[in-house]
């Protein structure tokens, strides 16, 4: 065993051109904090190198090294996954391809079409684009996350309603495969790989480069909070129905972005309203929830994206490293809670211990451009969905205890009980390594068609985490 990682290490070393600096392995000092650096601590690993490649050739060097040893690889961008599949998840036999030389960015100012490097983080990103001529393209709201992992998974945030997910952005990639071809890959050419890129890009290769649109930068913003005054369970779900009906009207402007979040510390409701302070009073969504105080902001884009980085879910979950345990639920607009549900799931969340002051549900409104889009048109499988529910179990002091763990699984299977014969799916972004069958919730319909082309591009499965994309059996 001591000669195969010998000789591995010796492989990766000449597929970086021999600069040791890019590579690190078990042996050097502080491998698993400084390098490897878990996000979720409840599923430490230990994979066999972590790669700092500055070229795609390089990357598809320690591909090849990975392929004729048969090592898994996986990439990371931002280190964000909740199950550490950017470092191979429980699989300690993976070699880690981090992207963080992979930053490049420029702007045609023609057509607004972005080349952004597969390492680049959404904070440099909306800074870059905002710098090159007020450009934008819709993301998530943490920007320590990479856009590798993000734009090839979904991609949601605040303005996906207006513009779609991140992935619909897309419109070239520069991509890695497994035989370690570099290739381009568009509607036009490599169109299967193109497709499983958006949507399930873990499985199917590395993206060194994105081409993507971009939109110009919305003007002024409204940062909307309603703390709400409930203090027991009834009066907790009367301003969930308040939301629920609210978020679900079909007719609700898609310049609206907003989440319902409950916590240790109370319920909010939270949002941003791209358009003026005058075309939101119009709307008046405050008269929906009479029983709360309100904290108003208006704000520049930049404004508001700093906004969203500093907001509650994020300063809660954020991006330090700790032991949590997270499930993600999606709704569609036949999956709507009645209020009969309504009452007893919030009659089970006061009731029941969650085992940390540390946890917090998301219903988080999706919706809008983002359902536009046929669900067979991307590998991303959840085109119908309204909005999703994410929850969250948090412990700064040690492993996930079976408290916590009891309280998540338990607040899903309220909801799954008042929704028999309803087949929820599963954000992939919010990886869930307890689903038993993560692939179908993950993708849904499209995953039939996302095995046949891994079993054409990659049949050994060489990019593999434990709930990615696996070929199609003969």
């Amino acid at each position: 065993m001591g000669n195969t990682a010998s000789a591995v290490e010796n492989c990766l070393i000449a597929a970086v051109g021999g600069n040791i600096a890019l590579l690190a392995t078990p042996s050097t000092p502080l491998y698993i904090p400084f390098y490897v650096k878990p996000y979720n601590l409840d599923y430490p690993t230990t994979p066999i190198a972590v790669t700092y490649p500055q070229t795609a050739e390089q990357i598809a060097a320690i591909v090849k090294c990975a392929a004729n040893t048969k090592i898994k690889v996986q990439a990371r961008c931002g280190g964000h996954s909740y199950a550490n599949y950017g470092i191979g998840g429980q699989d300690s036999a993976a070699i880690v391809v981090d992207m963080k030389n992979f930053k490049q960015f420029s702007m045609d100012t023609t057509t607004w079409q972005a080349t952004v490097g597969g390492g680049t983080l959404l904070g440099d990103l909306t800074r870059q684009m905002h710098n090159a001529g007020g450009r934008a393209m819709a993301h998530g709201t943490c920007p320590q996350v990479g856009i590798g992992g993000h734009a090839t998974i979904g991609g949601l945030g605040p303005t996906s309603r207006m513009w779609g997910a991140a992935l619909d952005h897309i419109l070239e990639v520069e991509v890695v495969l497994a035989n370690s071809s570099i290739v381009r890959a568009s509607e036009k050419q490599n169109s299967d790989v193109f497709w499983a890129i958006k949507g399930a890009g873990a499985g199917f290769g590395i993206v060194t480069e994105f081409k993507v649109r971009t939109q110009k930068e919305p003007g002024e913003a409204v940062m909307y909070q309603y703390n709400i005054h409930a203090g027991d369970a009834v009066t907790k779900a009367k301003s969930y129905k308040a939301w629920q009906k609210w978020a679900s009207d079909p007719d609700l402007d898609r310049r609206f972005a907003s989440q319902f979040i409950i916590s240790e510390l109370g319920v909010i409701v939270y949002g941003t309203f791209f358009g003026t302070k005058a075309e939101f009073d119009a709307v008046n969504p405050s008269s929906r929830f009479p029983d709360s105080s309100d904290s108003i902001q208006v704000k520049d884009w930049l404004g508001a994206v700093t906004h969203w980085a500093e907001d509650l879910a994020q300063q809660i979950g954020g991006s330090i490293p700790a032991h949590f345990y997270s499930k993600s639920f999606a709704f569609t607009k036949n999956d709507m809670l009645s209020d009969e549900a309504i009452d007893k799931l919030f009659a089970w969340i006061d009731k029941t211990s969650k085992g940390t002051p540390l946890w917090f549900i998301i219903w988080d409104l999706e919706g809008g451009a983002i359902n536009d889009i046929p669900a067979d048109e991307t590998a991303y499988g959840h085109r119908d969905t309204l909005f999703y529910t994410q929850s969250y179990g948090v412990n700064l002091f040690g492993q996930v205890t079976g408290t916590i763990n009891n309280f998540i699984e338990g607040f899903n299977k309220n909801i799954q009980d008042s929704l028999p014969g309803h087949d929820l799916g599963a954000y992939p972004g919010y990886v869930d390594p307890k689903l038993a069958n993560g692939q179908q919730a993950y993708w849904g319909a499209n995953y039939p068609r996302l095995q046949q082309i891994k079993r054409a591009v990659d049949p050994n499965d060489v990019f593999s985490n434990p709930q990615s994309v696996r070929p199609a059996k003969a």
